[in-house]
C-alpha cells in the first residue's frame, strides 16, 4: 500500500477525527474540531495527513500535528489507522516532522504518551526517543465542552 503525506485541508476534518477516534485519541474534555481549528491558526503547515494513494478515493489513513515554539518542538495527535499500524506509516510521519522541525531550527522534539500505553512507548523508543524523567503538568485555560 502506497501512502502520501500532505498538508491537512479543512475537507479532511471528519476523516481525521475518525482516525483519531479509531486510535483512542479523542477524549470527552477535548473537542477535536476545536483542536483542528486552533491548529489551523498556528503553523498549519505542520498538520499532516496520510492518504492511501492506491485507493481511488484516496482515504485518510493517518494524521498528526507538530509545532515549534522557538524552544522545543512537539508532536500531538499522531495516529495511524489501527489496521495499518506497523506498516511504517508512523515512522514516515515522524521522519517528516523531524525534517520540518529541523528546517525551522528546532533543537529538540518532545511528545507525550499516555501512561500505560506500552505499544506507543515502544514505537517512539525504537525511533530513538527516551523518557525525559520530567513530570508533565497541565491546566485547562479554555473549556472545550
Amino acid at each position: 500500500m502506497q501512502h502520501v503525506l500532505r498538508p491537512f485541508t479543512p475537507a479532511d476534518t471528519e476523516s481525521v477525527i475518525a482516525v483519531w477516534e479509531a486510535c483512542g485519541l479523542v477524549r470527552p474534555w477535548n473537542d477535536p474540531r476545536r483542536d483542528i481549528a486552533r491548529k489551523l491558526t498556528v503553523q498549519p503547515e505542520l498538520f499532516l495527513v496520510a492518504e492511501d494513494a492506491g485507493d481511488p478515493g484516496r482515504p485518510i489513513v493517518g494524521a498528526g500535528m507538530a509545532g515549534f515554539d522557538g524552544h522545543r518542538g512537539w508532536v500531538n495527535y499522531l495516529a495511524v489507522r489501527p489496521d495499518l499500524q506497523g506498516s511504517g506509516l508512523g515512522r514516515a510521519f515522524m521522519a517528516e516532522f523531524e525534517r520540518l522541525l529541523t528546517d525551522l531550527g528546532c533543537p529538540k522534539l518532545n511528545l507525550q504518551v499516555r501512561a500505560g500505553n506500552e505499544q506507543v512507548l515502544g514505537f517512539y523508543e525504537a525511533l530513538g526517543y527516551a523518557p525525559d524523567h520530567t513530570v508533565s503538568l497541565g491546566k485547562r485555560l479554555i473549556r472545550d465542552v
